[in-house]
């Protein structure tokens, strides 16, 4: 390819993306530098709605809590979901269908409905108690309603898909000639997992985990309904900055606060991640 060729192929590939770049500068990246700029406009400093939120103990207590909260989910998730995504991968015909649509379909219905929906089912006088009580697995109705326990139910309902999906992906680009030629040499399964299974699938445990870990850094909806006053997270204190006490400098610096956690986070993932490559399936 000639020089004049090459010159022409990337004038059309900028062509290509010239729509794409423009809406992404038009509805995310010019929003972000008014945010940026309003987290600046501060009548005390440009500083100070930066310096009160990392001054303030009570802040950093309700940050540290959604790392915290995050952390959790992200590890349940990933249990639920590995021996799932393996069930999945020993399906076939119409049974793998129907699970990856009971797999879907929670995607396609509101957080907000789904949220509710758990709401009914922890209340005190719930069927989730009822059928506990019943059991005698407990004496008494246990409070799952408006505390850490709930909010923790709802965001996995929520999120396990996304920690599912990617290890499903992972599991079915592992050779099964590999299972066999371990087997043939004389390993036992666990040895099989342990040694050629759980390394090969690592990638996309790890993906799913970071897509979890992420999104659970931001979500409001499932802690603002379920968790009660002591279950803050960040995404309810910037809430409360702007809908309750009207400083918008103060929520959009904790906004920005937590997109450089989301960033730094997501900068460490991908120096050992390959998310296109986790993703695709074979």
């Amino acid at each position: 390819m000639t020089l004049v060729e090459r010159s022409f192929a990337s004038l059309e590939t900028g062509l290509l993306l010239l729509p794409a770049a423009v809406f992404l500068a038009g509805w995310f990246i010019v929003p972000l530098a008014q945010l940026l700029l309003l987290s600046l406009a501060d009548p005390r400093g440009a500083a100070a709605p930066y310096a009160e939120l990392l001054g303030n103990a009570v802040y950093r207590q309700i940050f540290l809590n959604t790392l915290v909260l995050a952390f959790n989910v992200t590890w349940i998730c990933v249990l639920l979901a590995y021996p799932t995504a393996y069930l999945l991968t020993r399906l076939r015909g119409w049974l793998l269908g129907l699970a990856v649509y009971c797999v879907l379909i929670p995607l396609w219905i509101s957080v907000l409905v789904r949220t509710f929906s758990w709401m009914l089912i922890l209340e005190r006088n719930g069927p989730l108690n009822a059928v506990l009580v019943s059991l005698r697995v407990l004496e008494r109705p246990a409070s799952l309603l408006f505390n850490n326990t709930g909010v923790v139910i709802g965001m996995v309902h929520v999120l396990l898909p996304y920690a599912l999906l990617p290890i499903y992906s992972a599991m079915r680009t592992v050779e099964p000639r590999l299972l066999l030629a371990s087997e043939g040499l004389g390993a036992t399964p666990l040895m099989t997992f342990r040694r050629i299974y759980l390394p090969l699938t690592l990638p996309g445990v790890a993906a799913a985990a970071t897509f979890v870990f992420l999104l659970a850094l931001g979500f409001f909806v499932t802690p603002a309904l379920l968790g009660g006053i002591h279950n803050l997270t960040a995404a309810m204190l910037i809430d409360n900055f702007v809908n309750e006490r009207l400083v918008w400098p103060l929520a959009a610096a904790a906004s920005f606060c937590l997109l450089a956690l989301i960033l730094v986070l997501l900068l460490a993932a991908s120096r050992f991640l390959q998310f296109g490559q986790t993703l695709v399936a074979r």
